[in-house]
């Protein structure tokens, strides 16, 4: 008996080790796979978010911050991304990554699909709520209303004109704060000093210029200098902005003196006052057009004052919805995009 038990036990153990072992082992290694398959799948929305940013910024660490990840967190989340393409996707130089050329093509092909999720909520809220899902919200002040939007709002209606645009005339503050609370997906303006939370990049750049009334004393002058302008009394925008402090500043250090006759808000306004021969002014020759030559003459004081840039601001990390990202392409294609990635660019001035 003992030894049929003994036979029996070795025996069940034997043939279950033979028949049931090895079919629970491949199994269990199927599943396995199957098990971490799922969960990497799961996580490369994640990995191209990371590869993403760490494009968009050009480091690790800024990428990390941007994510709140740790940097190393994100740099496993590349390599990750790299081993399962089988392929390089970014020169790790200093000071910035820089893109190969799969990775460039990965990118192209990634960028629209952050850019879907990332705003996948907010388009969620617009269709549950019954409000247009095609829609552009852009900051921008009055003269970039008035003067530097229009051929761009016009064209881009005739090729996408079931969007609807939203432009809020603001203050440059005012702009920056509906920036940073994302009610608006960019602006459109000028900028001198550029926050280190957000980016811009110039496309128009426009003369300073004086403006007199016909029959002035300084407008057939050959040489026009700072203290030819000191006797006359200008016409300038509020203190707060920036061409008053422009101007305060070249005269403070020529050590010219001025002073202010009319402070008036509104490019119109001012040309209008000056034409009624109040005073002369010094503008940004975006506000000038071909129909002011009836009642203005204008001087070109680049010589003085530097030339004033015009173009789009958005929050650093803010990915844009189709329509958004089809609007600046039209300003300038590919701008925020494809950057030289060893350039600091002009957010980081």
């Amino acid at each position: 008996m003992k030894p049929r038990n003994s036979e029996k036990k070795g025996g069940k153990a034997g043939v279950g080790g033979r028949r049931r072992g090895k079919p629970r082992s491949t199994t269990r290694r199927v599943a396995d796979a199957e098990s971490a398959r799922f969960y990497y799948k799961g996580s490369r929305l994640k990995q191209l978010r990371a590869f993403c940013y760490a494009v968009k910024f050009g480091t690790v660490v800024r990428a990390a911050e941007s994510l709140f990840l740790s940097p190393s967190s994100v740099s496993l989340q590349l390599s990750a991304l790299e081993s399962d393409f089988g392929a390089r996707l970014l020169e790790r130089t200093r000071p910035r990554l820089a893109l190969t050329a799969d990775g460039l093509l990965l990118y192209d092909l990634a960028r629209p699909l952050v850019e879907g999720m990332e705003n996948l909520d907010h388009q969620f809220r617009n269709r549950r709520s019954g409000t247009p899902v095609r829609e552009i919200h852009i900051a921008c002040g009055n003269a970039t209303i008035q003067y530097l939007l229009p051929e761009w709002v016009r064209a881009y209606r005739e090729k996408f004109p079931d969007v609807r645009l939203d432009l809020a005339n603001v203050t440059g503050i005012d702009g920056l704060a509906l920036l940073r609370s994302d009610k608006v997906d960019f602006a459109v303006g000028s900028m001198v000093d550029v926050p280190h939370d957000l980016e811009y990049e110039p496309v128009r750049w426009f003369d300073p210029m004086l403006i007199v009334p016909h029959g002035h004393p300084l407008a057939d002058k050959a040489e026009i200098a700072l203290e030819d302008i000191s006797p006359y009394g200008l016409i300038l925008p509020p203190q707060r902005l920036t061409t008053y402090r422009m101007v305060d500043l070249v005269f403070q250090q020529r050590k010219v003196p001025y002073h202010v006759a009319i402070e008036v808000g509104g490019w119109d306004v001012i040309k209008q006052y000056v034409g009624m021969g109040q005073g002369v002014s010094i503008v940004t020759g975006i506000c000038l057009t071909p129909g002011d030559g009836e009642r203005l003459v204008a001087r070109n004081l680049r010589r003085f004052f530097p030339q004033r840039s015009y173009g789009v601001v958005m929050r650093k990390g803010k990915y844009l919805s189709e329509q958004s990202r089809a609007f600046i392409d039209l300003i300038k294609p590919d701008l925020f995009s494809r950057r030289d990635y060893f350039d600091s660019g002009h957010s980081e001035r």
